[in-house]
């Protein structure tokens, strides 16, 4: 079959290499413009981008696909089926009915469950115990098109955005790689979703970093690891943001706690009170420094978490 795929970020290129590897004959690569990046602020392609020019591919980076030359230009590549992955542009029902079996897409969550942006690290912080990789048809909808494969993974207690993100990237390569086997022999078979159970998993942005003390820090733990490596979670003491990439939850102590006091600061962590339990800080990021354990904060000798001292509060 003749297959455009259309992707931006590392997940995509992931999926965008699965393809390749697997033999397929991918005609044409669509992404996102390059960006600006680093201190010069020249555009650099994306990881989809460059994986395709890696391969020789041809690559489209329109502004938007509801342009009409556009669509002419994709419609020249007469594909059998497009493949779509975190793209990040809106696909029209035009492009949606081009290719002979229409748009399956590589979704990184056990649909409907979680639609959205973000579906790995909302999984992570709502302390969903496994998720995985759905391929699904795509319709004008938001991520709302029937089902056609999943494969699962369990969530451990250990897997940050970052861990989980890189295991659904190469789940994401294998599924639709079996998708695509099925869809040729004629097997796929289309479930609906039940609308009922989906939830929206809203892009991140930087302020969801923000720990709440109040919480209980089981869920402050859970976020500390959905949001490593970006937005990256923080606290602040005074005017200083300091951010907190590993941490555990610890029981509740007998005595009342106000929420965000030091509880102790020793080399193993720093143990802060949270509405319910005690979040042990054992990994943090102080401005303009490289991370550090609380050993290292103790010995460089900061004034910053002493024992009985408060984190600001939202």
């Amino acid at each position: 079959m003749r297959i455009v795929f259309a992707g931006t970020p590392e997940f995509a290129a992931t999926a965008l290499q699965a393809l390749l590897a697997a033999g397929h004959d991918i005609v044409a690569v669509y992404s996102q413009p390059d960006r600006p990046a680093g201190r010069g602020r020249k555009a650099k392609p994306g990881p989809v981008t460059q994986a395709a020019l890696d391969a020789g591919l041809p690559v489209e980076q329109p502004l938007s696909l509801k342009d009409p030359q556009a669509q002419a230009t994709l419609a020249g590549y007469r594909a059998d089926v497009m493949i779509v992955a975190a793209y990040g542009l809106l696909l029209p029902q035009a492009v949606l009915d081009l290719p002979r079996h229409g748009c399956l897409n590589i979704h990184a969550s056990l649909l409907p469950r979680w639609r959205g942006a973000a579906p790995i690290q909302r999984a992570i912080a709502a302390g969903d115990r496994e998720t995985g990789i759905t391929i699904m048809q795509m319709d004008k909808g938001l991520d709302t098109g029937a089902m056609l494969l999943k494969q699962t993974t369990p969530i451990a207690a250990t897997d940050t955005g970052g861990s989980l993100h890189d295991r659904l990237a190469v789940m994401g390569g294998e599924a639709i790689n079996a998708a695509l086997a099925q869809l040729a022999a004629g097997t796929l078979t289309p479930e609906p979703q039940d609308d009922s159970q989906a939830c929206y998993a809203h892009k991140l942005n930087k302020h969801d970093g923000a720990l709440d003390w109040q919480q209980p820090a089981t869920t402050l733990a859970r976020q500390v690891r959905a949001f490593n490596p970006w937005p990256v979670c923080y606290a602040d003491q005074g005017e200083t943001r300091i951010r907190i990439l590993a941490a555990t939850p610890l029981p509740a102590m007998a005595a009342a706690l106000r929420p965000g006091q030091v509880l102790e600061r020793h080399r193993d962590g720093i143990d802060v009170a949270c509405g319910d339990g005690v979040l042990r800080l054992t990994r943090l990021q102080l401005p303009g420094k490289q991370p550090q354990t609380p050993q290292d904060l103790i010995n460089g000798g900061r004034p910053l978490l002493q024992t009985g001292s408060e984190l600001n509060l939202l």
